[in-house]
């Protein structure tokens, strides 16, 4: 009401503003974005999470609401509106999903990640999938060190289960486990939208326990990573620097043999996504070209034609390919980005 006093409009937001002049729609206009700011930053103060959000919301500044929403302790009255906050709305997703792992468990954890992030783009994942990955590695090498303890009377050497597992094949044996084989299967699977190579180790080292288990427990996953953790460790050893080509030729297989009409694009979308992470950009995107991927849009993992040509500084094959198929779209951006 004050803004709109000191512009000389009717101090009633529902009056008739269609004979603004644009300095004064841009005041106003900019007015209203402070007061948002000004409120929602006082709500939060007072922990009124949902509330001050409400107000914050059309600021557009997540980096301030994050840092406000840091100064708020978690408690059995407000956990629930954090998660919402954090998690839901995009702003803490770290935080977010913290709470979900402290508060909930690694099951529901699971199911929170599939169902409110797994199609974010991998920047968003990576918070939480580390989180996760980091939980339930932790507890499976203290689990795995405790049962060694009670077989041999001491406590092991090693930090990791390759370590720990080594020459300890009575582990596994009449089917044992040390943990939920359904988590374990779930979290190498969300791994793979980290990029840090210590997350990428320590997502290696699940599958050197995954590979141990009874065969009752070798779930299949879904292609190319149907063999969960032979496919999985590959991926993982080829990003860390071990047996590139290897595990190129075998995602390059999966890629060409598998029928997109039956099994969908992951395994075209897993093999691009895997050479462009390797740095083997011009190979990414001659692979995107024969497969005819999308040249604006990502498809699934894999990034678009137009990124990929960016990446591999060659745009003649990309603008060739969306003459051909007649896409003025794909063309248009190839050209403007190639003029940059």
């Amino acid at each position: 009401m004050r803004l709109r006093r000191s512009l000389g409009l009717p101090l009633l937001a529902g009056d008739a503003t269609d004979g603004l002049t644009d300095q004064q729609r841009t005041r106003l206009e900019d007015g209203l974005i402070g007061a948002c700011r000004e409120v929602g930053s006082a709500l939060l103060a007072e922990g009124q999470i949902r509330e001050g959000w409400m107000y914050l919301r059309p600021v557009g500044d997540k980096a301030e609401a994050a840092k406000l929403l840091g100064q708020i302790e978690a408690t059995d009255e407000n956990y629930e509106d954090l998660i919402d906050v954090c998690l839901h709305e995009g702003i803490d997703i770290g935080r977010g999903y913290d709470l979900v792992l402290e508060r909930f468990g690694t099951c529901n954890a699971i199911t929170t990640y599939d169902s409110s992030l797994a199609r974010r783009p991998r920047s968003e994942q990576a918070p939480a999938a580390k989180l996760l990955l980091r939980r339930v590695h932790d507890d499976l090498v203290a689990s795995v060190k405790a049962d060694i303890a009670r077989q041999e009377g001491q406590q092991p050497l090693g930090e990791s289960l390759r370590e720990l597992v080594h020459d300890r094949e009575w582990l596994f044996q009449d089917n044992s486990y040390h943990l939920d084989t359904t988590h374990l299967a779930a979290t190498v699977r969300i791994a793979r939208a980290l990029l840090d190579p210590d997350d990428l180790r320590l997502a290696l080292d699940l599958t050197e326990y995954g590979r141990r288990l009874s065969q009752q427990f070798q779930y299949q996953g879904d292609e190319p990573f149907a063999q969960m953790y032979l496919a999985n460790a590959l991926f993982f050893q080829a990003l860390l620097g071990e047996n590139i080509d290897e595990a190129a030729a075998y995602f390059k297989n999966k890629a060409e043999m598998l029928d997109p009409q039956h099994h969908g694009y992951a395994a075209i979308e897993t093999y691009i996504d895997l050479l462009s992470r390797l740095g083997r950009h011009q190979e990414a995107l001659d692979a995107a070209l024969k497969f005819g991927l999308g040249s604006i849009q990502p498809l699934g993992s894999a990034p678009p034609l137009v990124e990929l040509a960016s990446r591999s500084g060659d745009y003649s094959a990309l603008l060739a390919h969306c003459r051909e198929k007649q896409d003025l779209l794909g063309f248009v951006a190839a050209l403007i980005q190639s003029a940059k």
